[in-house]
């Protein structure tokens, strides 16, 4: 998927009222806090954080494409949200991040991620003690969900457990995790059946 591409119709009136919906969950999973920093990953249009904004701090928002972030910086400049910044940034070849966060979340970005070990220890470094990481996935299906995107090479979304283990080697305590979400993605007129699970983690050490 170009997602460069896709940055300018990707606020669909089906995805903004998803993400109402997930930010409800973050915010049941994890007791936020008006001090508390935050970092979203892979932000894609903020429409995740775009919820958060005033239950925070502050927040960091960052994403690969450059499309979505030149649509996310002009609508923080439009709603005039002094609290959010956002940034075209590669996690793997750039130190941008200095900051420790109190919060990190993501929201259908992980299963794009080859190597997600690797990418969540980086984040893991980046939370402060007793940080929360709140990842919103896939549940694992036959890959119907990305049937129509040829080049995809990431994951068919992600079994709970074995996600567990990964963050738990990683380091973070813990851990919970619920599917929340039913829904269907139309796909050349066709639906697929897919859900989505919330999972939490916290860095004691």
């Amino acid at each position: 998927m170009d997602f460069n591409m896709q940055a300018l119709t990707w606020d669909s009136e089906k995805r903004i009222k998803r993400a109402k919906v997930i930010a409800e969950q973050i915010t049941q999973a994890v007791p936020l806090k008006r001090h508390y920093r935050a970092l979203e990953f892979g932000c894609g249009t903020g429409l995740i954080s775009f919820n958060l904004f005033d239950k925070l701090k502050d927040i960091t928002c960052i994403d690969t494409s450059k499309g979505m972030i030149d649509v996310l910086n002009a609508k923080i400049e439009l709603f005039q949200v002094n609290n959010m910044v956002a940034y075209q940034y590669d996690i793997n070849n750039e130190s941008l991040l200095v900051p420790k966060y109190d919060f990190i979340f993501m929201s259908m970005a992980l299963h794009h991620i080859a190597d997600i070990e690797t990418m969540l220890e980086k984040l893991y470094c980046l939370l402060k003690k007793d940080g929360h990481l709140c990842i919103v996935e896939l549940d694992e299906d036959d890959g119907s969900f990305h049937k129509a995107e040829k080049d995809f090479i990431g994951h068919h979304g992600f079994c709970q457990e074995e996600l567990k283990k990964v963050l738990d080697k990683i380091g973070l305590e813990e851990l919970e995790s619920h599917t929340f979400l039913n829904d269907q993605k139309m796909i050349d007129e066709v639906g697929v059946n897919y859900s989505l699970f919330i999972m939490k983690g916290k860095k004691l050490r």
